[in-house]
């Protein structure tokens, strides 16, 4: 099951919802979860992956997708702003360091 973790652009101010864990989604939808956040090469690949293996490489893919996701986003400048109990989860899911992060939004 994913768990979302809220995260935000201070360059821009964008907020969106970063996740990890088990997407449930790209196993039932293939590429379409990928296509909907506006990660088009994921979701190009993915749809691909699913002809030519008959399904399997969604469900691997399946297991790594919203880690993926959130560490594009965090790549890109995104920070937590979520409550540090959440933050602590994904940070150790993501596997990634303490990093400086916004005070939780309302």
């Amino acid at each position: 099951m994913a768990t979302r973790v809220t995260l935000h652009d201070p360059k821009t101010g964008i907020i969106k919802q970063g996740l990890f864990g088990f997407s449930w989604t790209t196993l039932i939808f293939g590429g379409f979860p990928a296509l909907f956040r506006g990660d088009i090469v994921t979701a190009l690949l993915v749809t691909v992956l699913n002809i030519f293996t008959l399904g399997v490489a969604g469900l691997v893919w399946a297991f790594f997708y919203n880690k993926n996701f959130t560490l594009k986003l965090i790549e890109r400048g995104y920070q937590f702003a979520d409550d540090e109990n959440k933050v602590s989860l994904a940070r150790a899911s993501l596997g990634i360091a303490a990093q400086k992060t916004v005070p939780a939004l309302p």
